[in-house]
C-alpha cells in the first residue's frame, strides 16, 4: 500500500466512524485514518469481517471498534452512535461508504431490488448523517464525507437504482454544507472511479475483459488503486481541507471528462 500523504499523527486524538469500513474502499479509508492516529469505528452487517478487519487495522497500533450495524435501520444506527460517543466521547468524523448495486436493466428491475439498494445508500447516508450530526452539533464542529459514484451526475446504463440514490446523496451533501457549516460541520462527496479489488468493480465489471475495456476509456488508462482513494479522503477529512465544503471530488482518473469525444483514435484526419 501507498504511504499515507499527510503527516504522521494528522488525525491524532480523534475518532472516525466508517460504515462499510470492513472492505473495500471503505476499510483502507479506515486504514488511511487509522495509520494517521485516529481510532477507528468500523460498521458493518457482517461480523466476521469487520473481525478480520479489525485484526489488520490493529497493526497501525489504533484503538478500533467494531460495530455491527445494519444502516438501514435508524434505531440500529442510533445504539451505534451511543455506544461510540460513551466508549470515546466524541465523534470527529463519519465516512459513509456502505453502499449495495448490481446490474439490471431498469425495465426490470423490481421494487424489492430498487429498496435494497436506495435504503441503504440513500437511507442509510441519511441516518447516519443525521445521527452523528446531532453530536457533532452539540459538539461544535466534524467532518462527514460520502462516498458518491459517477452515475448520480452524468449516468449510465444498468444502475438506475444505485445512481438515483446516489444523486440524492449529492444534493443532501450540498444541502448540509450550507445549512450545518455554521456549526463549523464540513460535508463532501468522495467520487470514486472503477476502483481495483472493490465490490462495485466486481458486482459492474465481472470479467477481466469487462475491466479492460473500462481502463481503455480512461485517460490515465487504468483503474483507480483504493490506497488513492482512500488518500484523498483523508484530506477531504483533515485541518487540510478545513475551508472546502459542499464539494464533489471527481477521481476517475479523467473518465468522466472524455465522454464527449467522438471517438477512440487520437490520430489527426484530414477533412
Amino acid at each position: 500500500m501507498r504511504q499515507p500523504m499527510l503527516a504522521e499523527g494528522t488525525f491524532s486524538g480523534r475518532v472516525a466512524i466508517v460504515t462499510g469500513g470492513g472492505s473495500g474502499i471503505g476499510f483502507s479509508i479506515a486504514h488511511a485514518l487509522a495509520t494517521l492516529g485516529a481510532s477507528v469505528v468500523i460498521a458493518g452487517r457482517r461480523q466476521q469481517i469487520l473481525s478480520d478487519a479489525a485484526a489488520q487495522l490493529h497493526k497501525t497500533g489504533a484503538e478500533v471498534l467494531v460495530q455491527v450495524v445494519d444502516v438501514r435501520h435508524p434505531d440500529q444506527v442510533q445504539r451505534m452512535v451511543d455506544e461510540v460517543q460513551h466508549r470515546f466521547g466524541r465523534i470527529d468524523m463519519l465516512v459513509n461508504s456502505a453502499a449495495g448495486n448490481f446490474r439490471v436493466r431498469a425495465e426490470d428491475l423490481s421494487p424489492n431490488g430498487w429498496r435494497a439498494v436506495s435504503d441503504i445508500v440513500l437511507d442509510g447516508t441519511w441516518f447516519c448523517t443525521q445521527a452523528v450530526g446531532r453530536q457533532m452539533i452539540a459538539a461544535g464542529g466534524g467532518a462527514i464525507l460520502n462516498i458518491g459514484t459517477v452515475g448520480a451526475f452524468h449516468g449510465g446504463p444498468l444502475a438506475v437504482h444505485s445512481a438515483s440514490a446516489k444523486a440524492g446523496v449529492l444534493a443532501m451533501t450540498k444541502t448540509l454544507a450550507t445549512e450545518w457549516g455554521r456549526h463549523k460541520i464540513r460535508v463532501n462527496v468522495l467520487t470514486p472511479g472503477a476502483t481495483t479489488d472493490t465490490g462495485a468493480v466486481t458486482q459492474l465489471f465481472p470479467t477481466p475483459e469487462d475491466q479492460q475495456r473500462i481502463a481503455s476509456s480512461v485517460p490515465l488508462g487504468r483503474l483507480a488503486d483504493r490506497t488513492e482513494i482512500a488518500n484523498a479522503a483523508a484530506f477531504l477529512l483533515s485541518d487540510y481541507a478545513s475551508y472546502i465544503t459542499g464539494d464533489n471530488l471527481v477521481m476517475d482518473g479523467g473518465k468522466w471528462l472524455g465522454r464527449g469525444h467522438l471517438g477512440s483514435s487520437f490520430e489527426p484526419r484530414s477533412c
